[in-house]
């Protein structure tokens, strides 16, 4: 017999014609359970059920349709690039021979080979859909749709944005932008913004004093911790002070709105073609456009000394996790930090007499 206790209950597993059987007895008698797993033990043995009973489960392109979709116009709401992102995914997998197979049938050998099949995409291009396939599947799961996850991997090779612009870079980049997006790259720069929390920026989000200092707000993002409220760096304050002046003070409204239509914000699908634009002139290595956020994370992580907790303050991150990834301490920063420690330690009349020894000569600290 194979029970286990999880939480105040007992479960009990084995395996039947090479498939594992998985039950919760929801009892905490122990040999209620035991007796539990005896009568579908000989049930199986009897032909009296099948080897495994399965919910019907939809196929792929239902649940895509009926609930997937549905879900992210809710959740997504406010976030059309994200809904956009997931959209474009399902569209790929309805596509696909994956759109007509059950959730249950699904596994990550069937997402592999999808994944072959569009090799020729670029590798963002088929994790595209691998991702929104993945999360489909989880939603499934949570939801009581599928009995057990299905872990789907991703393909290797997806372009990174951890690139570091250097300060002649930032320069020629900027000289060669076209506005409104020369303006939006430059807050990037110095805020480390997102460039969707720029775009999303109204004039009632900025407090600016008169004594060229100021507060930008934050009031929406990806998660509750990128609500935040920044300080205007010099420049940032100089071009949204001469917008403002431009658009003639106004009181609301966007920031940044729509060429074609001043009740919408621009996007991206501007901003890239201008981002191209200062590419090509400005003669700089390609980069995507979050680049600019990066380098502006990694360099204010150097001015908050490595700070991980402040770092994550500024860019609006829930997790440290992520802002690790900007914090790339120097060895002189290293060194720093293990003189001040020395430094420390470095008292008393054992480490005075410690001091005596040579680091060149490893043989001195066993002779000491």
């Amino acid at each position: 017999m194979s029970i286990y206790k999880r939480g105040k209950v007992y479960w009990y597993k084995f395996m039947w014609n090479g498939e594992l059987i998985r039950e919760s007895t929801k009892q905490g008698n122990d040999r209620k359970a035991r007796n539990m797993e005896s009568a579908h033990r000989a049930a199986l043995a009897n032909g009296l059920v099948g080897i495994r009973e399965r919910k019907l489960t939809p196929s792929l392109s239902e649940f895509l349709k009926n609930d997937f979709l549905p879900f992210g116009e809710t959740k997504h709401a406010a976030k059309p690039l994200t809904l956009r992102y997931y959209k474009q995914g399902c569209d790929m997998l309805t596509k696909s021979s994956l759109g007509g197979m059950h959730l249950s049938e699904l596994t990550d050998q069937h997402a592999q080979e999808f994944a072959r099949k569009h090799s020729s995409l670029s590798p963002s291009g088929v994790n595209r859909g691998l991702r929104t396939l993945r999360r489909a599947l989880n939603l499934a799961y949570q939801w009581g749709r599928l009995e057990k996850p299905c872990k789907v991997g991703l393909v290797a090779g997806e372009r990174q944005r951890d690139r570091v612009l250097t300060e002649n870079e930032i320069q020629k980049y900027l000289a060669a932008c076209p506005q409104p997006w020369k303006d939006c790259a430059a807050i990037i720069l110095d805020e480390g913004f997102r460039p969707g929390e720029v775009f999303a920026l109204r004039w009632p989000h900025l407090l600016m004093n008169d004594d060229g200092t100021g507060l930008i707000q934050i009031v929406a993002g990806k998660s509750k911790a990128a609500r935040r409220v920044l300080p205007m760096t010099p420049r940032v304050y100089a071009l949204l002070l001469a917008r403002h002046k431009a658009a003639g003070h106004p009181e609301d409204g966007w920031v940044f709105s729509a060429p074609s239509n001043p009740e919408e914000h621009i996007t991206d699908g501007l901003t890239k073609f201008q981002h191209r634009k200062a590419l090509d002139e400005g003669k700089v290595a390609d980069f995507v456009p979050y680049v600019l956020r990066h380098t502006a994370l990694t360099r204010l992580g150097e001015a908050a000394g490595g700070d991980v907790f402040v770092l994550a303050r500024i860019a609006g991150h829930s997790s440290i996790t992520i802002t690790q990834r900007y914090i790339h301490p120097q060895a002189d920063a290293i060194s720093r930090v293990f003189s001040q420690v020395g430094t420390k330690l470095g008292t008393g009349k054992a480490a005075s007499e410690n001091k005596s020894i040579r680091v060149e000569d490893p043989m001195a600290l066993k002779s000491a």
